[in-house]
């Protein structure tokens, strides 16, 4: 509405007061979606969600012990603030919407108690796309068990590939814990499926369900589970695949590829063989290119690729030649991943296969700058340690004495 003003306490400075029993005690903004705790108090749910999050386990008003966490809407009360807004509309207060409640999870229960078959599958789907809280509430071990074992069946047939492909998705979505991880990992079968679908050159929605799996198990398994899948024959080559993916409208294919890469290489084991399979090549390209998707986790696995015998040189190639890769990496060390951009820039430049030259070039593209900006910035130590390691690497190649000398008394003033 032109003119009109957000929800929240910039009500009061409008001119518009907001009564006090319809704001959040947390926020103290306007409820837009009221929900009732166990011990009778109602809290905008964003807020009581957030605050349950962080560990905290007591009312925030009355500091009792909460019995349960369910969250009961408050109908009654999110009905009278809608109609609150509607008289106050000619000052320009927006009726809030009616939110759309999570799913019922005796309607989830009861889906899942059917056993494995597609209408049901195709309900649970349904409910795990429309939103995260769906996705919250599916996301019991007794649900994700069930999903597991449709998904991995022993059966063969068109029907049965049907079946086991829906729940593939619907697991893909709700994800995996440790437990249900365990029960994939540990049966050789089941990660030879994977490998198989990633790796068949089938629908490419099958394998990047497959590929959410897998990242689904690496991220909550150990590294020798990691190991085991790394190796198992097909997936290595089908999420590099995915990583690949050209097609515009196929963003989550390159997502799901990046985050699974990631996470396998967080395995030792697993490095040399994603070099092998062209991971290392196909990240630095897409880091290069900017259209990684998950550009941290693209960075920290080719931070960790270049590590590995012919890392380096295939992040290079990647990337499309050594000035090319150098000026991709100074690039990224303006985002969320400057850490790892610091550590591959360092792997190019200065390891085996680097040069004088590489390293003027880092200077040349900025690589200066941003590294003193990463020493004084709000980074992690360890990111502060990568820069300064990086500063004192490139030092033969600083331009000019005048900023040796003065780079000399910021490195000394920052304890080198």
């Amino acid at each position: 509405m032109p003119g009109s003003v957000p929800l929240g306490l910039c009500l009061d400075t409008a001119g518009v007061q907001v009564p006090w029993y319809f704001r959040c005690p947390i926020s103290l903004e306007l409820m837009r979606d009221p929900v009732t705790v166990s011990t009778g108090q109602t809290y905008d749910r964003a807020s009581i969600e957030s605050w349950v999050a962080t560990g905290n386990t007591t009312c925030p008003v009355t500091r009792a012990a909460l019995a349960d966490f369910t969250l009961i809407p408050n109908h009654t009360l999110r009905r009278l603030i809608q109609e609150w807004c509607v008289a106050h509309r000619s000052m320009g207060v927006e009726r809030i919407p009616t939110p759309k409640q999570p799913a019922d999870p005796d309607l989830v229960r009861s889906l899942v108690a059917q056993g494995p078959g597609l209408p049901a599958l195709r309900r649970l789907r349904a409910l795990a796309r429309e939103s995260d809280k769906n996705r919250l509430v599916m996301a019991t071990h007794e649900t994700r068990a069930a999903l597991v074992e449709a998904a991995f069946g022993s059966g063969s047939g068109a029907a049965s590939e049907e079946l086991e492909a829906e729940a593939m998705a619907v697991l893909a979505l709700v994800g995996l814990g440790e437990a249900e991880a365990a029960e994939v990992v540990g049966r050789e079968e089941r990660v030879a499926r994977l490998g198989k679908v990633l790796g068949g050159g089938g629908p490419l929605e099958a394998r990047v369900n497959a590929g959410a799996v897998v990242e689904a198990v690496a991220s909550a398994s150990g590294a020798e589970a990691r190991a085991a899948l790394g190796g198992a024959e097909g997936v290595m080559d089908g999420l590099v695949a995915l990583a690949e993916e050209e097609k515009a409208n196929n963003a989550r294919a390159v997502r799901v590829g990046v985050r699974a890469l990631f996470a396998l290489c967080l395995a030792k084991e697993n490095r040399a063989r994603a070099v092998a399979a062209g991971a290392a090549a196909a990240l630095a390209r897409r880091v290069a290119e900017g259209g990684a998707g998950e550009p941290e986790r693209a960075l920290a696995a080719v931070e960790r690729l270049c590590r590995a015998e012919g890392g380096r040189d295939a992040v290079v190639a990647g990337a499309g030649g050594g000035p090319a890769a150098v000026a991709a990496l100074v690039r990224a060390m303006s985002g969320r991943g400057a850490e790892h951009a610091a550590g591959a820039l360092a792997a190019v430049v200065v390891g085996a296969g680097g040069s004088e030259a590489l390293q003027a070039e880092a200077v040349r593209a900025g690589a200066m700058g941003r590294l003193l900006l990463m020493v004084q910035g709000g980074c992690s130590e360890r990111a502060k340690r990568k820069a300064q390691h990086l500063l004192k690497l490139l030092r033969s190649a600083w331009p000019s004495a005048d900023c040796v000398a003065n780079s000399d008394d910021f490195l000394q003033h920052y304890h080198y």
